[in-house]
């Protein structure tokens, strides 16, 4: 779950996740089709993706693939999968990572000073210090298109500036972040009376305020990380379009000729491997949630009769996420247009 080690990242910087949940789902378009043009974003009521199905005997479970970013202006039309909910017996977040700290509210209120300038270089470096004159160059040009005269964000590490970049790109195309897919499955749940299942790792912080010091005065080598944001956004956002839309019209062939595959797996490296998050026990994190996720699952199939569950589309999709984990351990799984009408 690429997600959880971004999470980690911006918890100790004070920063908003929502680049994690974005670069979690986004990849580059096949080589064929990567022309960065000025897609249309689908607008309105939508009915989004059809439903993937797990079942074994008589008990299934229904899987909604989620996907980031989506269309702004989109509408999602809820009506079947409210009804497949509210005849559920439960609900199975997605998979996630937790961070514990036992500090306790003037614990945090000492801790808070702590996270201030987290965003910028350790030694005081700026972008054109850290990264090498033609990938300068480069971000100059999409700063001037997305980000404007900003001139603080110059100071900041180059994955945080990737961050930003790209937050504000996706949003000048008409996408969003979430598009509130989650907080709607929520929502429906809670309005069924239908149990909400975490599957959710917890990663408990000992000291944080020594785990904040530690990451602001670590090195990261994330000059790639950068790199790879600015050529999605140079070369992939009418595709990172075409796959929103694709979502929100329900269109699996599409979904599945657009690779799944994180061009930006040189920004999670960069957190994985600097020491801070050595000391935090990140070494095996993606294990771990991987199998609280699936050992959820199993349990659910086998006490629910029906149950409903939400899941990345990449791993929904991949010949190696969790649904085709499942379907190794003898379960049936079938996509939206494979299932009988």
């Amino acid at each position: 779950m690429r997600l959880s080690l971004f999470v980690v990242l911006f918890a100790l910087s004070g920063i908003s996740p929502a680049f994690a949940q974005t670069v979690a789902a986004t990849a580059p378009a096949p080589a064929s089709s990567v022309a960065n043009l000025e897609a249309v974003v689908v607008t309105g009521v939508q009915p989004g993706p059809g439903l993937w199905k797990v079942s074994k005997g008589d008990h299934v479970m229904w899987v909604l693939g989620t996907l980031s970013p989506l269309p702004d202006h989109m509408q999602w039309k809820t009506d079947d999968v409210e009804q497949i909910i509210a005849q559920s017996q439960e609900v199975l977040e997605p998979p996630s990572l937790q961070l514990k700290a036992d500090v306790g509210f003037f614990g945090k209120l000492f801790l808070l000073p702590t996270l201030i300038g987290a965003r910028k270089s350790p030694d005081g470096a700026t972008l054109q210090q850290l990264v090498p004159p033609p990938l300068y160059a480069r971000w100059l040009v999409q700063k001037q298109l997305y980000i404007g005269k900003d001139n603080s964000i110059e100071r900041w590490r180059p994955i945080f500036a990737a961050t930003e970049l790209y937050d504000k790109a996706i949003k000048h195309a008409g996408l969003t972040a979430s598009g509130g897919v989650k907080n709607t499955i929520r929502d429906l749940a809670k309005k069924h009376g239908v149990k909400l299942t975490k599957t959710n790792y917890k990663l408990a912080i000992a000291n944080p305020r020594e785990a904040v010091k530690t990451f602001k005065s670590s090195a990261m080598d994330d000059q790639a990380c950068l790199s790879g944001v600015i050529d999605g956004i140079e070369h992939s956002l009418g595709s990172i379009t075409a796959r929103a839309n694709a979502w929100a019209t329900g269109d699996i062939e599409i979904l599945r000729t657009l690779s799944l595959h994180d061009q930006r797996e040189a920004c999670i490296d960069a957190v994985t491997e600097a020491g801070f998050a050595k000391k935090l026990g990140l070494n095996d994190v993606r294990q771990r949630v991987d199998a609280i996720w699936m050992s959820a699952a199993e349990q659910v199939l086998a006490n629910d009769k029906q149950s409903f569950a939400m899941l990345p589309m990449e791993e929904v999709l991949s010949p190696d996420g969790y649904l085709a984990k499942l379907k190794g351990k003898g379960y049936t799984v079938q996509a939206p247009d494979e299932q009988e009408p």
